[in-house]
């Protein structure tokens, strides 16, 4: 299956949520707990389902009164790992410019504006391909609450992010530094060495080799070109 089907269907997707998500009831507001309960498997199981989780914001967005401040950042923490697919941003579009939205007198404080551009911040250094900010950013003081209210919750958030790194480095590399890949994963000793054997790539010398892939070979192309110049 191509990487475009598995994104608008993914294998993991229960019957039930498809016919939502494909269907018009995907704007029923009655089906609003539905597609939250699977975002929070998603979050317990290491699933992802982009579809799914725009049909919540997309709900949020005709129903202000469904708003849930909390959804909306576990949307955008599992999107986050998509990268570099442009699900980020497609979330962001559905929340449009409707923040932040109403809250009656004793309702908690919405966690979403002010979290929203430090999550915002991690996108574009993960899409930018500068990790080591990432990790820096995504471990600094201000995103505690970040990490002790919901990526704690989220099963393999900090390998989903490596699986990102994995990503761009095989596409980029066939040989690369191993300080340099420790500071790209957030891992040292013998967690980043279990890690490089984890993804088949060899360590000798400081060095990790990336297996060849269509990506990272350089294969030259010859171009001939038939001019035909018209004769006086």
């Amino acid at each position: 299956m191509s990487a475009t089907a598995t994104w608008v269907s993914p294998s993991t997707r229960p019957e039930l949520i498809d016919e939502l998500v494909s269907g018009v009831d995907r704007y029923n507001p009655a089906n609003g707990g539905i597609l939250e309960d699977y975002l929070y498997h998603q979050i317990r199981s290491q699933e992802y389902d982009c579809l799914a989780n725009l049909a919540i914001l997309k709900l949020y967005q005709f129903n202000p009164d469904l708003y849930n401040g909390d959804v909306v950042i576990n949307i955008l923490i599992k999107a986050l790992t998509a990268a570099p697919m442009p699900d980020f941003n497609l979330c962001l579009a559905l929340l449009g410019e409707r923040r932040p939205y109403p809250e009656s007198d004793d309702d908690e404080p919405d966690p979403l504006p002010s979290l929203l551009p430090y999550l915002t911040a991690l996108s574009e250094l993960l899409h930018q391909c500068r990790f080591p900010e990432f990790w820096k950013l995504y471990k600094s003081e201000p995103l505690a609450p970040l990490r002790e209210n919901y990526t704690i919750e989220c099963l393999g958030f900090d390998d989903s992010v490596r699986e990102v790194v994995v990503r761009a480095v095989r596409a980029a590399f066939t040989k690369i530094g191993k300080q340099r890949l420790s500071n790209y994963l957030d891992l040292d000793g013998e967690d980043f060495v279990s890690f490089v054997e984890d993804v088949d790539w060899s360590l000798e010398d400081d060095v990790i080799t990336i297996p060849p892939n269509p990506d990272n070979r350089i294969e030259a192309t010859v171009v001939h070109e038939n001019i035909q110049f018209p004769r006086a």
